[in-house]
């Protein structure tokens, strides 16, 4: 069964039974104060009757004119007066009344009392008049109005309980449709992405739900797809286009010195040479290694409580050692007031390396020109700013800086494999962050790494 039909049938069967619940309570709710609002009427026509017929108080003739003028008759309405005798018995003296001797007797016992016989309802009450004689005062009459009213009423629970079931089909129609739509959006969604577009992420609508965080775990995964992707990819093309190179040197230079004999020189000149190119290869094949794992599911990552300010300090005094005499400035102005808002989660080496590159690049293509690092944080994330003020990026080449061995157009007279930002980026999406590169040529260059505190 599919959920949309799940959700109109619980819907529609549960405020089906409510209804039905409803109205039965409205139905006999209702019953109870016909028969009660009758019962005063009778209440009334039986104190009415003792003060014209024993009370005698006021004008006689009055009281009956107000009875007939402003009491209608009630349907079999009669109200009789039964005398006790001085042992508290009543005097029956007609048959219709010995046939409602057990009402007498009942209200002697109990000094009033109401009785129903299907429509016949009665109501009696003792009373003693001032002389000291005993009577027994009841009125009794047909109760129509109830056969009339629970018609009506019936009949309209009835209309409106099917009128109420209809209207609740269509809410549960329209509920379930505006429920499911969000379920059909992300199938659909889900359904257009492939290996050719793996770049594209499910709109999160449902912020804040459920449906929300499975968005987020989607565009989660599809993150480490579009990486692993990527890195396989990248690693299939690169590494035919840059391990070729110095493959075919170190092919050519040997096939050049065994072509014929050659003096102990030229043999050392060409193994100098075929050195320098295993060496390029060597480093090449490392960071086509060390790129590709990187590429994997980030939950194989040793992940553990770390401090953003140590994480800084601990890297800058690696680049220290790389680059001696660096002009690296950490801004502690920026630093939080709240020091809990340093704390992450994630893997201090991985972190290093991503920051290293990053800081590398900003001493090397400044040529070693001041560089500053800064902070700034919400909610969510906390970010580290690297700001340099080098030869930028063109804005032509700024949409290829993350392909591996890619390097700009102005970069030519700088050493380097073009290896960095892609291992940086694929570092930060492990760790459920980003990269956000901002570049001029010739002002300068801002790179971004925002880390969430939630990893």
């Amino acid at each position: 069964m599919k959920i949309r039909v799940r959700i109109i049938w619980l819907l529609s069967s549960t405020f089906v039974v409510l209804v039905l619940l409803f109205s039965t309570i409205v139905y006999v709710l209702s019953s109870n104060y016909v028969f009660n609002d009758f019962y005063d009427r009778l209440e009334t026509r039986t104190n009415t009757t003792i003060r014209i017929e024993l009370d005698h108080r006021g004008d006689k003739e009055f009281v009956k004119e107000f009875k007939q003028e402003y009491l209608e008759k009630l349907p079999y309405e009669k109200s009789i007066l039964i005398e006790l005798d001085d042992s508290g018995k009543p005097l029956l003296n007609s048959r219709q009344v010995k046939e409602d001797s057990n009402f007498i007797y009942k209200v002697i016992k109990h000094k009033s009392a109401k009785e129903r016989s299907k429509n016949l309802l009665r109501f009696g009450k003792m009373y003693v008049t001032k002389q000291g004689k005993s009577y027994v005062v009841y009125t009794s009459a047909k109760n129509m109005y109830y056969t009339k009213y629970k018609h009506y009423l019936g009949g309209l629970l009835i209309s409106m309980f099917f009128s109420t079931v209809f209207l609740i089909i269509i809410v549960s129609l329209w509920l379930s449709k505006r429920l499911i739509k969000p379920i059909t959006d992300l199938s659909t969604s889900v359904h257009n992405i492939g290996t050719e577009n793996l770049h594209f992420r499910i709109q999160n609508k449902q912020e804040g739900d459920e449906l929300g965080e499975l968005i987020k775990t989607m565009n989660s995964m599809l993150d480490r797809l579009e990486t692993s992707f990527e890195t396989q990819n990248n690693f299939i093309s690169n590494a035919s286009h840059e391990l070729n190179t110095p493959l075919t040197s170190i092919i050519g230079q040997a096939d050049l010195m065994l072509s014929k004999d050659r003096s102990a020189e030229e043999y050392k000149i060409a193994l100098n040479h075929i050195l320098e190119e295993a060496e390029k290869l060597n480093k090449k094949t490392k960071a086509l290694l060390f790129l590709a794992q990187t590429g994997f599911d980030g939950k194989k990552m040793t992940i553990e409580n770390l401090r953003v300010d140590e994480l800084i300090f601990e890297t800058i005094e690696t680049v220290n050692r790389i680059i001696p005499g660096n002009k690296i400035k950490f801004d502690f102005s920026t630093l939080p007031e709240n020091l809990y808002a340093l704390e992450i989660k994630g893997n201090s080496q991985l972190l290093q390396l991503a920051l290293s590159n990053v800081l590398l690049n900003a001493s090397k293509y400044s040529e070693n020109q001041e560089v500053r690092i800064y902070l700034s944080h919400t909610k969510e994330t906390i970010s580290i700013h690297v700001k340099d003020n080098g030869i930028g990026i063109p804005p032509q080449d700024l949409s290829h800086i993350y392909d591996p061995f890619f390097r700009a157009s102005n970069t030519t007279s700088f050493e380097g494999y073009g290896i960095g930002l892609p291992l940086t980026r694929n570092i930060m999406r492990q760790h459920k962050g980003k990269i956000i590169v901002h570049s001029e040529e010739e002002k300068g260059t801002l790179v971004s790494l925002v880390i969430p505190y939630k990893s």
